[in-house]
């Protein structure tokens, strides 16, 4: 099974779902926008994909600055993005063989 934390308006995640598709999966996708993963889920994801909160959260959106997360801990981080999916960076991929943030793209070829 293949599941994408997906944003249709993201060029990065329409183009990984496509990526997807090509190599022969059809994945769950999950607009994280309209269903955001809870606090917990969050976390698991960015560990899974080998990641720390400050690299999974987009820095250039908005409300980073807004929220002044610039000096934030890490558990402010997954509260400022569980609260603010719009914080969370994309597109996560989770298959039977992994969860990998898909910047740059090819880091799903990993799990796939």
């Amino acid at each position: 099974m293949t599941t994408i934390y997906h944003n249709p308006r993201c060029s990065t995640s329409r183009n990984t779902l496509e990526r997807l598709r090509a190599a022969g999966r059809e994945p769950e996708i999950i607009e994280y926008l309209k269903t955001p993963p809870s606090r917990d889920q969050l976390a698991k994801l960015i560990s899974d994909a080998g990641l720390t909160p400050r690299e999974a959260v987009r820095v250039k959106e908005a409300a980073y600055a807004e929220l002044g997360l610039e000096g934030a801990s890490d558990a402010q981080l997954l509260d400022a993005m569980a609260a603010h999916p719009i914080l969370i960076n994309r597109p996560f991929v989770v298959t039977e063989k992994g969860t990998r943030l898909g910047r740059p793209i090819e880091a799903v070829d990993e799990i796939l």
